[in-house]
């Protein structure tokens, strides 16, 4: 079993900066990609970012590219979330979740394993 726990979110001003963090446990000695989704209320969830396991391919939703950036050592077994600018409609719960795939995926359905969440607010 594989437990993922999420950290970092909290409440921010616009065009502040978050780094949120997944750290992986149970079994994580296995080839697989990273994937970080986003709920806001009353919307489904979306995909922000995923990262191959060779780090040799990362992949953006358009809505944070060139703010957001996905980062993992997998020595640590973590992954990160460094996001930047943020603006209002960033606020949203973020979940980190893992696919037993060296490559990355776009679909919630694609992942196997999701963390519980951390909530980001980012005011006007």
């Amino acid at each position: 079993q594989v437990r993922l726990v999420e950290s970092g979110g909290g409440l921010v001003q616009a065009g502040g900066s978050l780094r949120l963090s997944c750290a992986a446990s149970g079994r994580t000695n296995t080839v697989y990609s990273m994937g970080w989704f986003r709920q806001a209320p009353g919307k489904e969830r979306e995909f922000v970012a995923h990262i191959s396991w060779n780090v040799g391919r990362t992949v953006y939703a358009d809505s944070v590219k060139g703010r957001f950036t996905i980062s993992r050592d997998n020595a640590k077994n973590t992954v990160y979330l460094q996001m930047d600018s943020l603006k209002p409609e960033d606020t949203a719960v973020y979940y980190c979740a893992r696919r037993t795939d060296p490559l990355g995926s776009t679909s919630v359905g694609g992942y196997e394993y999701w963390g519980q969440g951390t909530q980001v607010t980012v005011s006007s």
